[in-house]
């Protein structure tokens, strides 16, 4: 009986395993960088609501079928101001024809403020967006900046990158195409 009980112990510990296992490898396969983390299950992401520089209201549900990256910032992230640049050559990426970029600024709306941050960046192209009442820091539940979310063309988010990477990286190019 004890052997019994040994073997289906035994059993129970190969699945889990083998479970636990093949969904790290899933979370992680082909990503080109530590810190992006890709979900096995794809999270729905609610219909929020926020501000571009006018102060025109945009919503997320009007970009479902389009791969959309939320980009959360402030000016006084160093790691920011690295990163911003090469989320502008991204959103001039021809090869990403299908890709919305929000550069989402989680600070106190400061026009001004936010405008000189992008100028003294040389950032010309890319858009500046707000999230005034922080609908997605709690949404999202971001615990810092810059963190970008990843959402897929049915508005789930199934990728977050913690921290800056380089948006012009090679590897990063070519895993980022899989899903555009």
């Amino acid at each position: 009986m004890s052997k019994m009980i040994k073997a289906i112990k035994f059993t129970i510990f190969c699945c889990l395993f083998f479970n636990i296992a093949s969904s790290i490898s899933q979370t992680n396969e082909n990503v080109p960088f530590n810190n992006i983390a890709l979900h096995v299950t794809p999270k729905l992401v609610s219909p929020i609501v926020f501000e571009d520089f006018s102060a025109n209201k945009v919503n997320l549900r009007d970009y479902l079928g389009k791969l959309v990256m939320l980009n959360f910032w402030a000016t006084w992230c160093k790691p920011c101001k690295e990163e911003i640049p090469s989320l502008e050559s991204l959103s001039q990426n021809e090869d990403f024809k299908n890709l919305v970029i929000f550069p989402v600024n989680v600070e106190n709306i400061n026009y001004e403020k936010t405008k000189k941050f992008f100028s003294n960046l040389n950032v010309k192209k890319l858009e500046i967006f707000f999230d005034p009442n922080l609908n997605f820091v709690k949404e999202l539940k971001l615990i810092g900046v810059p963190t970008t979310v990843i959402i897929n063309k049915k508005g789930k988010e199934f990728a977050r990158i913690t921290g800056s990477i380089d948006f012009k990286d090679k590897k990063f190019l070519k895993w980022l195409s899989d899903y555009d």
